[in-house]
């Protein structure tokens, strides 16, 4: 399962994990943030132990969207040793959020 990423836990998380770290930056009143739920949740699945997959809820937690300059959702950031190495905004594949993870495992 994805973990949720949090403005009081992200440093923790995020920026002290030693595993490539891949953010869905999302909303519940979000449509197209609803549709690749579910694809998190599996590529969180696959990854276990190789990556984190977290979510961030932008309502909820505003200081890390606005760190990150989040303006449209979903966006997918992509992070290693707690720097932003790739990012998705919009919806995509899971091919297309797989590759970019795999290149940061690579």
């Amino acid at each position: 399962m994805a973990i949720e990423i949090t403005d009081a836990n992200f440093e923790e998380l995020v920026n002290k994990s030693d595993k490539p770290v891949m953010l869905d930056f999302w909303a519940a009143w979000c449509g197209p943030c609803l549709a690749i739920g579910p694809i998190v949740e599996e590529i969180s699945k696959e990854y276990e132990g190789k990556a984190l997959i977290g979510k961030v809820d932008v309502d909820n937690n505003p200081a890390v969207s606005q760190a990150f300059g989040i303006r449209n959702i979903p966006t997918i950031l992509f992070f290693k040793n707690g720097e932003i190495v790739d990012k998705q905004v919009g919806a995509a594949s899971k091919s297309t959020f797989t590759k970019k993870l795999d290149a940061q495992l690579a």
